[in-house]
């Protein structure tokens, strides 16, 4: 299989490339808000519209009581690896959205990058995979490899029926690795392959210190005050430098090797800028150095703090309720769930008496995932970036979580290799999200001869060890 050919048809098709990413990246596909359901509805129709010109086959949608993925397979390479190919089409809110410069769902392009919500996570990632496929179906008829496209909904969201829908449809997903399209770049310039990924869980809590809000002025001084409480209380979760301060946060955490420290050591790595480029300072454990803490220790961290008034002007007010949403990012050989409710149990513990707190939501989350330095989807990604770039591949973890890495590892025995071409600048989660333009035709041209490169490996291989 001349897999050239293939390249020369998706550099040809670049325009059209892009014209398709902007039409999905117009589609607001926001799972965490239930405003936006006919924005998940449409873009599901559209992904399923496309896999079926793809010339895909079982194009459809599978449910786990969440938010659907939509599904579908080219099985015509008999005795050839399955790969199931993985991303997600749901998005994060695009909020404070008047930070944008440019509007979130209206793709923008801007000095070689294209600007909107979900360009970077990972929408355009998702469709280099897509069009690779395509264009190995249209130039050549066939695919090197055994497909099935996998394309979640809820990935935003922690993938909380991730579990259901694989349990479902078990059988159907049934593959011998996974390429997925989330887990980007660490670097621009240094080849890199992620080998693996920090876990997380999800709590919300809510903290009540009286039947109502009261008037400061008959009230103030002599009763508590929600905010200060859960104030207090989520301090509490900290030591002075950072370090997590919860008794068996740490539980199960396993020491650093010397290859995980010499990698991390060998990447190009500005430290200084990494902090002044966000206008951030340096925090954390100071054991270890600020790229070990991103990607190899566990972390808690508070997404959210509210309560009280918070309009215009003033209210003399001694606020009754505060919240506040908290995620943890896991590592190798710790538990999520019981990270989670050591943390749950470390505010009941530190909560005054008078106040009540309540779980508003917890999502017990995903473990860390990890992936052998020899398995062959590493040694695949390593041929080819090597041969690309002339430079031999650092190995890299990643410090963000994709939970299907190892619910698919848990539930599938499968591993999985993240080879998305987003990069770490690109303002993810953020207002002003990109996607380097310069990125897809990178993108088409490297999992094209990945997945060439896949086929010279035996399926059996896949499930050695």
């Amino acid at each position: 299989m001349n897999e050239q050919h293939v390249i020369d048809h998706l550099d040809a098709r670049q325009p059209q490339i892009v014209a398709w990413l902007k039409d999905f990246l117009r589609i607001p596909s926001v799972s965490a808000d239930p405003a936006f359901a006919p924005g998940m509805h449409e873009a599901r129709r559209f992904l399923v519209e496309r896999l079926q010109q793809i010339g895909l086959a079982g194009v459809r949608l599978l449910d786990g009581d969440g938010e659907p993925a939509v599904y579908g397979e080219w099985n015509g390479a008999p005795g050839q690896p399955t790969l199931m190919v993985y991303g997600h089409y749901d998005v994060q809110p695009a909020d404070p959205v008047a930070q944008w410069r440019t509007p979130p769902f209206e793709p923008t392009e801007v000095d070689g990058r294209l600007y909107g919500r979900g360009t970077s996570d990972v929408k355009g990632s998702t469709t280099i995979a897509l069009e690779v496929i395509a264009s190995f179906l249209a130039v050549q008829g066939r695919c090197p490899v055994n497909i099935k496209v996998f394309l979640e909904g809820e990935e935003e969201t922690g993938s909380p029926s991730l579990r259901t829908l694989v349990e479902r449809h078990r059988a159907l997903l049934q593959a011998d690795a996974v390429l997925s399209a989330d887990g980007g770049r660490a670097s621009a310039q240094v080849p890199t392959i992620n080998t693996g990924a920090r876990g997380n869980s999800q709590l919300e809590v809510r903290l009540r210190t009286a039947h109502k809000d009261l008037h400061s002025g008959r009230y103030g001084g002599g009763v508590r005050n929600a905010l200060h409480e859960m104030a207090r209380l989520v301090a509490s979760l900290h030591h002075a430098d950072g370090g997590v301060a919860v008794e068996g946060f740490y539980e199960g955490v396993l020491p650093l090797n010397a290859r995980q420290r010499a990698d991390t050591a060998a990447f190009p790595y500005d430290e200084a800028a990494f902090f002044s480029d966000v206008g951030a300072g340096a925090h954390g454990e100071p054991e270890y150095t600020a790229r070990e803490r991103i990607t190899l220790r566990p972390a808690l961290d508070v997404n959210g703090l509210w309560g009280g008034y918070t309009g215009g002007g003033g209210k003399t007010i001694v606020p009754c309720e505060a919240q506040a949403k908290l995620t943890t990012r896991v590592v190798a050989g710790q538990d999520p769930r019981a990270v989670i409710h050591a943390v749950l149990r470390h505010l009941q513990r530190r909560c005054p008496p008078g106040c009540t707190l309540d779980v508003v939501a917890l999502n017990d989350g995903s473990p860390a995932s990890t992936l052998a330095p020899d398995h062959p989807l590493v040694r695949a990604a390593e041929a080819v970036l090597e041969r690309e770039s002339g430079r031999r591949p650092l190995h890299v973890r990643l410090g963000a979580s994709v939970p299907v890495t190892s619910i698919f590892k848990e539930m599938l025995g499968i591993d999985t290799l993240m080879f998305g071409f987003n990069l770490p600048d690109e303002d993810v989660h953020a207002p002003n999200e990109f996607f380097r333009l310069a990125s897809i035709q990178q993108g088409t041209r490297a999992w094209t001869l990945l997945l060439a490169e896949l086929a010279k490996h035996a399926p059996a291989s896949f499930h050695a060890g």
